[in-house]
């Protein structure tokens, strides 16, 4: 059954690839552009895992327990975590499935997060990443903490996006000048033809949703998660204690860069990409940010952003806003900050030859 992690990651890293569904991009755009479809799409995605995970868990086919709520530490590494993916140019399921298409600069950053992951929950910095989750709030189901039914909650969650949605939709649409069709029938739509985020929004929540029944059948009481498994990798190439570290999650990471692979190679955009020195820098530091603050946060995009929402958490909802606000603040003094000082200096160069 653990073979399953990595059907499900493949599937997860083709759609991913072929619908470029990157939550840095669309956290950035959110302040840079004010495009919100991304974000959008994330909430589809969130609201279909929801309806069919508490469907599951109504039915008894699987169990989940919302724990305790760690706020400082969930607070504090979801901020530094949103810094970190700004740096290094993609998430943690971007940068996986970047790697997959070859590009060395997500290589270096995956390194910088499986490394920090890994030395976070096992290593030196065991005490730094234990020691902050003592700080905690005893519940972490928001239903839970004012009586309520999960159901309620869900159906909000749900209106909230399909009007959103909605509008989105009714906007007027840009022309985009496309190349014509090479490719015919499945061919033309997997490989060639441009996925609507939407679209692969919806995918998304379906192997989100997939992955609790096939996670749970291996004794993993969880769904998605890319922070832990990434770390178990490194863990057991250092230990070689399989028995410990080779689980369903680390085979679903691997999927995903095998998806991500099959992907790249089948819409002919899979190369090697080398980046410079400095771009190098910035995406092994933020390989690190995202690894410390993901462990700190107890997850990442997908495991706090994707999955503890949909579970209707504390955790993940409070998590998806820190690590928005820490994107935001990334682009504010990774390209808001130098396209501002580079027009004054322009302004102050231009007044001066003028004078």
């Amino acid at each position: 059954m653990i073979l399953t992690g990595l059907l499900c990651g493949a599937l997860l890293g083709f759609v991913m690839q072929r619908g470029r569904f990157c939550l840095t991009g669309g956290f950035r755009d959110m302040y840079l552009t004010k495009d919100n479809r991304m974000f959008y799409a994330l909430l589809i995605a969130i609201s279909i895992q929801s309806i069919g995970v508490f469907a599951l868990i109504q039915f008894g086919l699987i169990d989940f327990s919302a724990g305790a709520f760690p706020w400082i530490a969930t607070i504090l590494g979801s901020f530094i975590f949103g810094i970190g993916i700004i740096l290094a140019g993609g998430c943690a399921t971007g940068t996986w499935y970047r790697a997959g298409e070859g590009l060395i600069g997500s290589w270096i950053a995956l390194f910088g997060y499986m490394a920090m992951s890994a030395i976070m929950k096992s290593g030196a910095l065991v005490p730094v990443n234990d020691g902050i989750k003592k700080y905690d709030a005893p519940v972490n189901s928001i239903p839970e903490t004012f009586g309520l039914s999960v159901w309620p909650f869900i159906a909000a969650l749900s209106i909230i996006t399909i009007v959103l949605v909605i509008r989105q939709l009714r906007k007027p649409k840009v022309a985009i000048p496309s190349m014509k069709a090479k490719r015919k029938g499945l061919n033309h739509l997997l490989f060639e033809k441009r996925w609507h985020p939407f679209f692969t929004a919806i995918l998304v929540g379906l192997i989100a949703l997939l992955a609790w029944p096939l996670s749970e059948a291996t004794g993993r009481m969880s769904g998605l998660g890319i922070t832990t498994p990434s770390a178990n990798i490194l863990q057991y190439l250092v230990t070689g204690d399989s028995d410990k570290y080779v689980n369903w999650g680390m085979f679903l990471v691997l999927g995903i860069f095998l998806g991500s692979f099959i992907a790249a190679k089948g819409s002919r955009e899979f190369r090697f990409r080398a980046p410079d020195a400095k771009t190098a820098i910035s995406s092994f530091s933020g390989g690190i940010l995202m690894g410390f603050g993901a462990s700190w946060a107890g997850g990442c995009s997908i495991g706090n952003g994707l999955v503890m929402t949909a579970m209707m958490t504390w955790q993940g909802w409070v998590s998806l806003v820190f690590m928005i606000l820490g994107t935001w603040t990334a682009s504010y003094f990774v390209f808001v900050r130098p396209r501002s000082k580079a027009k004054h200096n322009q302004g102050a160069a231009l007044r001066t030859t003028t004078t």
